[in-house]
Protein backbone atom coordinates (compact mmCIF):
# COMPACT_ATOMS: atom_id res chain seq x y z
CA UNK A 1 0.00 0.00 0.00
CA UNK A 2 1.46 3.35 -0.91
CA UNK A 3 1.77 5.81 1.98
CA UNK A 4 -0.32 8.51 1.64
CA UNK A 5 0.65 12.24 0.76
CA UNK A 6 -1.19 15.87 1.95
CA UNK A 7 -1.04 18.83 0.15
CA UNK A 8 -0.34 22.07 2.80
CA UNK A 9 -4.10 22.93 3.66
CA UNK A 10 -5.13 26.83 4.63
CA UNK A 11 -8.29 28.09 5.52
CA UNK A 12 -9.57 31.31 4.68
CA UNK A 13 -12.66 33.03 6.62
CA UNK A 14 -13.73 35.96 4.82
CA UNK A 15 -15.95 37.61 2.62
CA UNK A 16 -16.95 36.95 -1.19
CA UNK A 17 -15.44 39.50 -3.43
CA UNK A 18 -17.76 39.41 -7.06
CA UNK A 19 -15.43 40.70 -8.68
CA UNK A 20 -12.55 38.19 -7.90
CA UNK A 21 -10.00 40.64 -7.08
CA UNK A 22 -10.28 40.49 -3.23
CA UNK A 23 -12.17 38.12 -0.50
CA UNK A 24 -12.37 34.62 -0.73
CA UNK A 25 -11.69 34.96 -4.43
CA UNK A 26 -7.97 36.64 -4.00
CA UNK A 27 -6.96 34.32 -1.48
CA UNK A 28 -7.94 31.42 -3.34
CA UNK A 29 -5.90 32.68 -5.88
CA UNK A 30 -3.33 33.25 -3.90
CA UNK A 31 -3.25 29.73 -2.41
CA UNK A 32 -3.24 28.38 -5.50
CA UNK A 33 -0.28 30.66 -6.91
CA UNK A 34 1.82 29.96 -3.84
CA UNK A 35 1.34 26.06 -3.98
CA UNK A 36 -1.18 25.09 -1.12
CA UNK A 37 -4.56 23.46 -1.02
CA UNK A 38 -7.69 26.73 -0.17
CA UNK A 39 -10.40 26.05 1.75
CA UNK A 40 -13.17 28.53 2.65
CA UNK A 41 -15.80 30.01 5.49
CA UNK A 42 -17.71 33.00 3.84
CA UNK A 43 -18.87 35.34 6.27
CA UNK A 44 -20.44 37.80 4.00
CA UNK A 45 -21.72 38.25 0.03
CA UNK A 46 -20.52 41.76 -1.48
CA UNK A 47 -22.08 43.37 -4.98
CA UNK A 48 -18.51 44.91 -5.96
CA UNK A 49 -16.86 45.92 -9.11
CA UNK A 50 -13.60 47.54 -9.53
CA UNK A 51 -15.19 51.23 -8.84
CA UNK A 52 -16.74 50.20 -5.45
CA UNK A 53 -18.80 48.22 -3.59
CA UNK A 54 -22.97 48.53 -4.13
CA UNK A 55 -24.25 46.12 -1.39
CA UNK A 56 -23.22 43.48 0.93
CA UNK A 57 -25.12 41.01 2.87
CA UNK A 58 -23.73 39.09 6.17
CA UNK A 59 -24.31 35.46 6.28
CA UNK A 60 -25.89 33.98 9.33
CA UNK A 61 -23.26 33.93 12.16
CA UNK A 62 -24.49 29.80 12.94
CA UNK A 63 -23.69 29.38 9.19
CA UNK A 64 -20.02 31.04 9.71
CA UNK A 65 -19.51 28.78 12.69
CA UNK A 66 -20.50 25.14 11.00
CA UNK A 67 -18.44 26.43 7.91
CA UNK A 68 -15.47 26.68 10.29
CA UNK A 69 -16.12 23.80 12.06
CA UNK A 70 -16.65 21.42 9.42
CA UNK A 71 -13.56 22.41 7.28
CA UNK A 72 -11.37 21.98 10.45
CA UNK A 73 -12.67 18.73 11.66
CA UNK A 74 -12.12 16.98 8.58
CA UNK A 75 -9.06 19.20 6.48
CA UNK A 76 -7.43 19.62 9.61
CA UNK A 77 -5.81 23.09 7.99
CA UNK A 78 -2.42 23.72 9.40
CA UNK A 79 -2.81 27.73 9.07
CA UNK A 80 -5.97 30.19 9.01
CA UNK A 81 -6.34 33.38 7.77
CA UNK A 82 -9.22 35.97 8.71
CA UNK A 83 -10.56 38.66 6.29
CA UNK A 84 -13.15 40.47 6.20
CA UNK A 85 -16.15 39.52 9.11
CA UNK A 86 -18.91 42.24 8.86
CA UNK A 87 -20.39 42.41 12.33
CA UNK A 88 -19.83 42.11 15.86
CA UNK A 89 -22.03 38.45 15.87
CA UNK A 90 -19.81 37.11 13.12
CA UNK A 91 -16.49 38.26 14.94
CA UNK A 92 -17.94 36.63 18.16
CA UNK A 93 -18.90 33.10 15.93
CA UNK A 94 -15.71 33.13 14.97
CA UNK A 95 -14.01 33.47 17.86
CA UNK A 96 -16.11 30.63 19.28
CA UNK A 97 -15.00 28.40 16.84
CA UNK A 98 -11.88 28.67 16.87
CA UNK A 99 -11.36 28.81 20.49
CA UNK A 100 -11.89 24.42 19.90
CA UNK A 101 -8.90 24.44 17.96
CA UNK A 102 -5.06 25.15 18.18
CA UNK A 103 -4.28 26.71 14.74
CA UNK A 104 -1.76 29.56 14.17
CA UNK A 105 -3.90 32.47 12.97
CA UNK A 106 -3.09 35.42 10.04
CA UNK A 107 -5.84 37.86 11.11
CA UNK A 108 -6.22 40.88 8.35
CA UNK A 109 -8.20 43.38 10.27
CA UNK A 110 -10.48 44.52 6.99
CA UNK A 111 -12.67 47.24 8.31
CA UNK A 112 -12.95 49.51 4.72
CA UNK A 113 -12.49 48.50 1.07
CA UNK A 114 -10.16 50.28 -1.14
CA UNK A 115 -12.89 52.30 -2.57
CA UNK A 116 -13.95 53.80 1.14
CA UNK A 117 -16.51 51.25 1.50
CA UNK A 118 -17.40 50.36 5.35
CA UNK A 119 -16.91 46.27 5.35
CA UNK A 120 -16.91 46.11 9.26
CA UNK A 121 -19.10 47.59 12.19
CA UNK A 122 -18.16 50.15 14.10
CA UNK A 123 -18.60 47.96 17.15
CA UNK A 124 -17.29 44.86 16.06
CA UNK A 125 -13.74 46.28 16.07
CA UNK A 126 -13.52 46.05 19.94
CA UNK A 127 -15.07 42.92 19.61
CA UNK A 128 -12.10 42.01 17.45
CA UNK A 129 -9.48 43.41 20.11
CA UNK A 130 -11.31 41.50 22.90
CA UNK A 131 -11.79 38.27 20.90
CA UNK A 132 -9.14 37.40 18.52
CA UNK A 133 -6.59 39.68 19.05
CA UNK A 134 -5.14 36.93 22.11
CA UNK A 135 -6.10 33.90 19.34
CA UNK A 136 -4.09 35.50 16.22
CA UNK A 137 -0.31 34.66 15.69
CA UNK A 138 -0.25 38.22 13.65
CA UNK A 139 -2.00 41.00 12.68
CA UNK A 140 -1.90 43.12 9.25
CA UNK A 141 -3.63 46.03 9.83
CA UNK A 142 -3.37 49.12 7.11
CA UNK A 143 -2.58 52.77 8.48
CA UNK A 144 -6.29 53.47 8.46
CA UNK A 145 -6.83 50.08 10.30
CA UNK A 146 -4.57 50.91 12.65
CA UNK A 147 -5.61 54.06 13.59
CA UNK A 148 -9.36 52.81 14.01
CA UNK A 149 -8.13 49.95 16.06
CA UNK A 150 -6.19 52.35 18.29
CA UNK A 151 -7.79 55.88 17.74
CA UNK A 152 -4.05 57.09 17.61
CA UNK A 153 -2.39 58.99 15.55
CA UNK A 154 0.13 57.22 13.27
CA UNK A 155 2.50 60.13 11.65
CA UNK A 156 5.35 59.27 13.14
CA UNK A 157 7.57 55.70 14.31
CA UNK A 158 7.02 56.02 17.90
CA UNK A 159 3.68 57.06 17.13
CA UNK A 160 3.00 53.77 15.34
CA UNK A 161 5.06 51.77 17.87
CA UNK A 162 2.50 53.24 20.26
CA UNK A 163 -0.36 51.99 18.73
CA UNK A 164 1.33 48.58 17.80
CA UNK A 165 1.72 48.17 21.74
CA UNK A 166 -1.86 49.41 22.58
CA UNK A 167 -2.37 46.28 20.45
CA UNK A 168 -0.02 44.18 22.45
CA UNK A 169 -1.75 44.49 25.65
CA UNK A 170 -5.22 43.07 23.92
CA UNK A 171 -3.06 39.90 23.49
CA UNK A 172 -1.73 40.20 19.73
CA UNK A 173 1.48 38.36 19.46
CA UNK A 174 2.83 40.51 16.46
CA UNK A 175 1.62 43.47 13.90
CA UNK A 176 2.63 43.76 10.63
CA UNK A 177 1.72 47.40 10.38
CA UNK A 178 1.35 48.29 6.02
CA UNK A 179 2.63 51.24 4.64
CA UNK A 180 1.12 50.85 1.74
CA UNK A 181 -1.25 54.43 2.59
CA UNK A 182 1.31 56.54 2.58
CA UNK A 183 3.34 58.56 0.28
CA UNK A 184 6.56 58.26 -1.39
CA UNK A 185 8.89 56.64 -3.72
CA UNK A 186 9.08 53.91 -1.00
CA UNK A 187 6.45 51.77 0.94
CA UNK A 188 7.61 50.19 3.85
CA UNK A 189 5.67 48.03 6.36
CA UNK A 190 6.66 47.01 9.82
CA UNK A 191 6.71 44.21 11.88
CA UNK A 192 6.32 44.34 15.68
CA UNK A 193 6.85 41.53 17.96
CA UNK A 194 7.27 41.21 21.52
CA UNK A 195 10.67 40.29 23.43
CA UNK A 196 12.40 40.11 26.63
CA UNK A 197 13.59 43.42 25.56
CA UNK A 198 10.70 45.32 24.76
CA UNK A 199 9.15 45.51 21.41
CA UNK A 200 11.12 44.96 18.61
CA UNK A 201 10.64 45.96 14.72
CA UNK A 202 12.04 45.08 11.58
CA UNK A 203 11.05 47.16 8.52
CA UNK A 204 10.20 45.63 5.47
CA UNK A 205 10.18 48.34 2.09
CA UNK A 206 9.60 47.93 -1.77
CA UNK A 207 9.30 50.71 -3.66
CA UNK A 208 6.33 51.95 -4.93
CA UNK A 209 4.61 50.91 -8.28
CA UNK A 210 2.84 53.41 -10.04
CA UNK A 211 -0.47 52.23 -11.03
CA UNK A 212 -4.44 51.96 -9.80
CA UNK A 213 -4.30 48.21 -10.02
CA UNK A 214 -3.93 48.00 -6.24
CA UNK A 215 -7.55 46.14 -5.33
CA UNK A 216 -6.99 43.42 -2.68
CA UNK A 217 -3.58 43.82 -2.25
CA UNK A 218 -4.06 43.70 1.72
CA UNK A 219 -6.39 40.16 1.08
CA UNK A 220 -3.40 38.88 -1.40
CA UNK A 221 -0.42 39.76 1.24
CA UNK A 222 -2.38 38.27 4.23
CA UNK A 223 -2.89 35.48 2.30
CA UNK A 224 0.48 35.00 0.90
CA UNK A 225 1.92 35.31 4.46
CA UNK A 226 0.07 32.04 5.12
CA UNK A 227 0.61 30.19 2.45
CA UNK A 228 4.08 30.41 2.89
CA UNK A 229 3.83 30.01 6.54
CA UNK A 230 1.89 26.63 5.52
CA UNK A 231 5.00 25.50 3.46
CA UNK A 232 7.49 25.90 6.47
CA UNK A 233 8.92 29.42 6.65
CA UNK A 234 8.72 31.08 9.87
CA UNK A 235 7.35 34.37 10.17
CA UNK A 236 9.88 36.52 9.47
CA UNK A 237 10.77 34.87 6.04
CA UNK A 238 6.79 34.06 5.08
CA UNK A 239 6.62 37.92 5.14
CA UNK A 240 9.57 38.73 3.05
CA UNK A 241 8.49 36.06 0.78
CA UNK A 242 5.04 37.73 0.39
CA UNK A 243 6.16 41.02 0.42
CA UNK A 244 8.45 39.82 -2.88
CA UNK A 245 5.19 38.22 -4.22
CA UNK A 246 2.77 41.36 -3.47
CA UNK A 247 5.58 43.63 -5.65
CA UNK A 248 5.60 41.43 -8.56
CA UNK A 249 1.94 40.46 -8.50
CA UNK A 250 1.74 44.37 -8.65
CA UNK A 251 4.00 45.00 -11.40
CA UNK A 252 2.88 42.01 -13.40
CA UNK A 253 -0.43 43.19 -13.79
CA UNK A 254 0.32 46.99 -13.49
CA UNK A 255 -0.85 47.68 -17.33
CA UNK A 256 -3.23 45.92 -17.65
CA UNK A 257 -7.28 46.66 -18.00
CA UNK A 258 -9.87 44.70 -15.70
CA UNK A 259 -12.55 46.88 -15.81
CA UNK A 260 -13.40 51.02 -14.98
CA UNK A 261 -11.63 51.57 -11.37
CA UNK A 262 -9.18 50.19 -9.63
CA UNK A 263 -8.01 46.63 -10.87
CA UNK A 264 -6.77 43.55 -9.14
CA UNK A 265 -3.17 42.55 -9.24
CA UNK A 266 -1.98 39.33 -11.61
CA UNK A 267 -2.01 37.07 -9.16
CA UNK A 268 -0.96 34.20 -11.16
CA UNK A 269 2.19 35.76 -12.81
CA UNK A 270 4.39 32.64 -11.47
CA UNK A 271 2.32 30.04 -9.93
CA UNK A 272 4.37 27.35 -7.42
CA UNK A 273 3.31 23.90 -8.22
CA UNK A 274 1.69 22.32 -5.81
CA UNK A 275 3.53 21.53 -2.55
CA UNK A 276 3.16 17.74 -1.67
CA UNK A 277 4.05 16.48 2.26
CA UNK A 278 5.05 12.37 2.40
Amino acid sequence: MNQQKSYPIVLSIAGSDSSGGAGIQADLKTFSSLGVYGATAITAITAQNTQGVHAQFALPPQLVYDQIVAVIDDLRPSFIKIGMLANADIVLAVAEALSLYSIPIILDPVIVSTSGHRLLSVDAQEVIKEKLLPLSTLITPNIPEMQALTSMSLSSLADKTSAAQHLMNYGAKAILLKGGHEEGNTKTDILFTQSADGLQSILFSASTIPTQNTHGTGCTLSSAITAFMARGLDLKQAISYAKEYISQAIAAGADIKIGHGSGPVNHGFNPLKMKINN
